[in-house]
């Protein structure tokens, strides 16, 4: 029961060199390689979408925009590192972080933009729910309102 009691509290706290190769490898992951897309293009659709601001007015909301990504990003990694650490064994940890520093993973993360970006326009807007519903619609005759 001891021992059992033990694995079970070093699964919830990751040793520091866990947390370490998360970190690293969350560092280098898909969601550190969107997230400066995703704020871009916030942050300027936020500005387009108050042409009431002045010049410099603006430049603060930019600014101000900057400050709450870095903010929530930081949240985020962490969040990220700690499941890596909690989730993957050592050996994983370190094996992934290998990869991620390798020329391969490197020019993974680099390929990533690019092919979620080509991957969404191919798909175009998906609506799983209008989806679900126009299939159910078409298989029983049932719910065919698109409510």
């Amino acid at each position: 029961m001891v021992i059992l009691l033990l694995l079970a509290s070093a699964a919830a706290h990751p040793s520091p060199e866990a947390v370490k190769l998360g970190r690293q490898i969350a560092e280098n992951g898909t969601l550190a390689t969107l997230l400066p897309l995703v704020q871009h293009k916030e942050t300027d659709e936020l500005v387009a979408a108050h042409p009431e601001l002045s010049p410099g007015d603006r430049a603060q909301l930019r600014a101000t925009a900057k400050q709450v990504y870095e903010s929530g990003r930081e949240r985020l990694m962490q969040i990220e590192a700690a499941g890596y650490a909690q989730q993957l064994s050592l050996r994983d940890l370190r094996a992934v972080a290998a990869f991620e520093h390798s020329a391969a993973g490197k020019r993974y993360r680099a390929a990533i933009p690019s092919v979620v970006m080509a991957t969404m326009q191919q798909i175009g807007a998906m609506d799983f729910k209008a989806d679900v519903l126009a299939a159910f619609c078409k298989q029983t005759g049932k719910l065919c309102g698109g409510k």
